[in-house]
């Protein structure tokens, strides 16, 4: 082999990989989903730049694809939102507190057959209600945030056991496993009896056991008098404008609704449901399997998620509403794709965006 062969060889095998490398990167870049087109879906219902407003974030097989925060932090001292911004989550506590019955269960310690009777003898109906009933919104009990006397505690320090002495003697809407209706009461119940068989208090099994576990950081059990470091401030809207949320005791919301948490930590929460950092696969699957009423009907809920189809593909997702802040968060197991939203005004509800962004990536890495 010449010389100059040798050469025009060398140089034809780097202009041949060089070639390669911009077909991939432009694969690459028109599979991946368009900023300015994510952001004009969450600009349509976050309006105002001067206002409260959210952050979001989409990842990609547990990369991060899209990261951005819009609005303030906190109006009176003029400070925006960032991606490390505190939100509470409201309803999406309820994963962690399904995740923890469940881990609780892999222990040994407690199954979701388990009756009522075990933990609350004195509880109406006890030995017909299953943890499985509250887990997937079918107990029946009656709905304690629904009550007209909920004013009347919404700031008051109330046990776990207080709080279901509140609620317990209402007459019930149906009978176990007859109809889907959601319900925070079976929630509640559900963190009392972790507190009854792990010996420790909610906050401190959800802090321990799934939060440091999980890496999040910046995730807390909710305090107005805490210091939450990036706190965002929680805002109503009124006709003569923003004003600050409303005072609650958050012993109230408890394990159905009091978990604050990031875009980022959420995502790390996510990521250790993919990675079965703390269930094996054969248990965390109860949380995303659909359930059948007493009738043979299917429900489209699991423990802690509910479980839908869009754009012809299975998605589990959630939200929550709690004083001042809305959640949502969507997820396509057969892409693995994650995209959540928290706001820090109850006027801006990311649930459709959410939605919304979510089908639009989707569709866009389906283009290769």
């Amino acid at each position: 082999m010449t010389t100059a062969f040798s050469l025009c060889l060398k140089r034809f095998v780097i202009l041949l990989f060089y070639f390669i490398g911009i077909n991939d990167s432009f694969t690459s870049l028109k599979a991946q989903p368009n900023n300015q087109t994510i952001d004009s879906i969450i600009q349509q219902v976050i309006t105002d730049s001067l206002g409260p407003g959210g952050s979001f974030l989409i990842a990609h097989k547990n990369q991060i694809i899209y990261q951005k925060s819009f609005g303030m932090a906190n109006l009176e001292w003029n400070i925006p939102l960032t991606d490390q911004s505190v939100f509470q989550i409201g309803s999406m506590t309820k994963q962690f507190t399904a995740i923890a019955i469940l881990m609780l269960e892999k222990e040994g310690k407690l199954s979701t057959s388990d009756t009522l009777f075990q933990y609350l003898p004195d509880f109406p109906r006890a030995n017909t209600i299953t943890l499985h009933h509250l887990l997937t919104h079918t107990s029946g009990i009656r709905d304690y945030t629904r009550m007209k006397d909920l004013n009347n505690i919404a700031q008051k320090e109330m046990s776990a056991v207080e709080l279901i002495d509140f609620f317990k003697n209402e007459e019930p809407s149906f009978l176990p496993g007859e109809k889907f209706e959601y319900n925070n009461s079976g929630y509640i119940i559900l963190g009392h009896i972790i507190e009854l068989v792990s010996g420790l208090q909610y906050h401190e099994f959800i802090e321990q056991h799934i939060f440091k576990k999980a890496g999040m950081t910046s995730s807390y059990y909710a305090s107005d008098k805490s210091i939450i470091p990036l706190r965002a401030y929680g805002y109503h809207k009124k006709e003569q404008g923003y004003v600050n949320k409303r005072q609650i005791s958050y012993t109230i919301p408890f394990s159905a609704g009091s978990l604050m948490s990031t875009v980022s930590d959420l995502l790390k929460w996510q990521q250790a449901l993919n990675q079965y950092t703390l269930l094996p696969p054969e248990i965390q699957a109860k949380a995303f399997s659909p359930y059948i009423l007493n009738n043979g009907e299917v429900i489209h809920y699991g423990y802690g998620w509910h479980i839908k189809e869009a754009e012809g593909s299975s998605v589990r997702e959630h939200g929550g509403s709690i004083f001042g802040y809305k959640s949502m968060a969507v997820y396509y197991p057969s892409e693995n794709i994650y995209v959540v939203g928290l706001t820090n005004c109850d006027c801006w509800s990311p649930t459709q965006l959410v939605r919304d962004v979510a089908a639009y990536t989707y569709r866009a890495l389906q283009k290769e």
